[in-house]
This record gives C-alpha cells, sequence and structure tokens, in this order.
C-alpha cells in the first residue's frame, strides 16, 4: 500500500490524509524518563493511535503501576508546558506536542483546533496545553522560545495562534526572528519586552526540556496529542486527526 513512511518525523500525521492507512501504534514498553531518572514511563501508558478508519478511541486498558511511575509520567506530559488554554479544573487534558513549522501541526490548528475550543474547552470539558517537540529547523527552536516569551506578557495563546496563522511552510524563513518580531506585535505583545526576553535566551531550558520529555514519551513526529482522562488514564493521538476523533475519544472518556 501507498502511504506515509511512518518512521519519518514529517509523514507522522499523513495518516490523516491517506485513507484506510494507520501508521502503528505506539509501543507500550518501557522507555525511560530522562538520564538517571530510574523509573519507566510508557510502561505506565497503553496508547492508540486513532486514524480515519478506526469506528471508535480503541479501549483502554490499564494496570495500575507505582506512584513513581504516575509521576513520572505525568511530568513528562505537563511539566515544561504552555500556560493551559481553558478551564484548570477541566476533567481532560489535551497535550499537544507540536512544532510551529511543523505542515500537520498547521492542519490541526486550521482545520480542527477552533472546533476542540468551542465545543469542549470553552464548555470546561477540556484544557488544553502545548509543549514544544523542535524537529523542523532552527527556525522552529527560535518560534519556540517566542511563543515562552509570550507567556511571560500572558499571551502565549495569542502569540502561538498568530504565529501558526501566519504559516508559510517548513524552512522556508517566514518564521525568522524578524518575521516573528512581527507576529508578536501583531498579537499584542510589547515588542521591546519581548525582544529583550528573545535576546536573553531565558527560556532555552525550558525549550530543551520539552523536547527530551517529548523523547522520553517515545514522540518522534508531530503533531503527537495525549489525552489525560478524569481517571488518570492516556490515550496518545498520533498526527493532524479531524475533529470527529478527537470528539469520539473525549466522549468515551467523559462517559466512562
Amino acid at each position: 500500500m501507498n502511504g506515509p513512511r511512518c518512521n519519518s518525523p514529517r509523514y507522522a500525521g499523513e495518516a490523516a490524509i491517506y485513507p484506510g492507512y494507520a501508521c502503528p501504534v505506539l509501543r507500550a514498553n518501557a522507555k525511560t524518563l530522562g538520564a538517571g531518572a530510574g523509573v519507566a514511563v510508557a510502561a505506565f501508558v497503553i496508547v492508540v493511535v486513532v486514524s480515519q478508519v478506526t469506528s471508535g478511541p480503541g479501549q483502554l486498558q490499564m494496570e495500575e503501576s507505582p506512584d513513581p511511575q504516575r509521576a513520572a509520567l505525568m511530568a513528562a506530559l505537563l511539566d515544561n508546558a504552555s500556560p493551559a488554554l481553558g478551564d484548570e479544573e477541566a476533567p481532560i487534558t489535551l497535550v499537544e506536542f507540536g512544532d510551529y513549522q511543523c505542515h500537520f501541526c498547521n492542519v490541526f490548528f486550521h482545520n480542527t483546533k477552533d472546533a476542540i475550543v468551542r465545543d469542549y474547552i470553552e464548555t470546561g470539558q477540556v484544557r488544553m496545553v502545548f509543549k514544544d517537540r523542535t524537529i523542523i529547523g532552527p527556525d522552529s527552536v527560535v518560534a519556540a522560545h517566542g511563543a515562552s516569551c509570550a507567556g511571560d506578557q500572558g499571551l502565549f495563546w495569542e502569540y502561538h495562534d498568530t504565529v501558526y496563522a501566519n504559516w508559510a511552510g517548513e524552512n522556508t524563513g517566514w518564521a525568522s526572528l524578524d518575521n516573528l518580531r512581527g507576529f508578536a506585535a501583531d498579537a499584542g505583545l510589547d515588542e521591546q519586552e519581548w525582544s529583550a526576553c528573545m535576546a536573553s535566551s531565558v527560556h532555552s531550558e525550558r525549550v530543551a526540556a520539552s523536547n527530551q520529555d517529548a523523547r522520553s514519551l517515545g514522540v518522534g513526529g508531530t503533531p503527537s496529542f495525549f489525552v489525560i482522562g478524569p481517571d488518570g488514564n492516556v490515550l496518545n493521538i498520533q498526527g493532524a486527526q479531524p475533529y470527529e476523533q478527537f470528539a469520539r475519544v473525549f466522549d468515551d472518556m467523559l462517559e466512562g
């Protein structure tokens, strides 16, 4: 069958546009969280890939793991993340690992995110956080750092949305520092304060740590989503899947 090469990060979302094709599931074997952490993370996660051809989100089967494993998993998912979009007390958390230059992250932003915000985030059922997985090129790292600088001014999501609204390909120069400065201004940021933050590289370690979190969870391509349910169970959705697949997962967790 012709289809995307699932072992290549840039093709991670193509299951969404190849009818009948689904990339293999992310294995649930143990992966270690960071050097010296000494705890297995992925062993605690039952991961299901949701594709266009599935009839449902799949059955989650979870075995209890020691508390240190749960804590390590939640740290990998939630540490070094953006401010939450939505109610902090929402029963479901949607974690997106993304790259501002990533084609399929842009597809998700334009085709799916607004509907999730309207139906689940604004209704208090889901909160969303964004984590950096900068795999496309150097401008991806600069854009990610810019998002953290925007967060310092309380405008992370305004910057995030403005950058994706101006997406113009992978490694084409559109996400240069000069262009990002203009996007920051368009998002309502104090340009001088944002530029000083960028020059200081104060958030470089946080961006690097988010990437390490992604690696510890086995995230190679972007976008990759982790949905944390009300009971703490975690489901992984790989790629820019359509709104209906996210809704099916959310509804299943809320009804469970």
